[in-house]
């Protein structure tokens, strides 16, 4: 019924955060998501980035 990530519902998604406790554990599941966080940010940064310089590249390309 409820189509959340990847084609994964609910009872998925609980389950797989369950076991990612379970091989981590409470005192490193923080910095795990911190490192996610961190690289989706760099990420996210990288792609602004590209876009950025291929719309700069497109006006230079139109002005000539």
């Amino acid at each position: 019924m409820m189509n959340l990530i990847f084609g994964l519902g609910g009872q998925e998604i609980l389950i797989i955060a369950f076991l990612v406790l379970l091989l981590f554990g409470g005192r490193k599941l923080p910095e795990l998501m911190k490192g996610l966080g961190k690289g989706i940010r760099e990420f996210n940064n990288a792609k602004a980035n590209i876009e950025s310089e291929v719309k700069e590249s497109l006006k230079d390309t139109d002005a000539k």
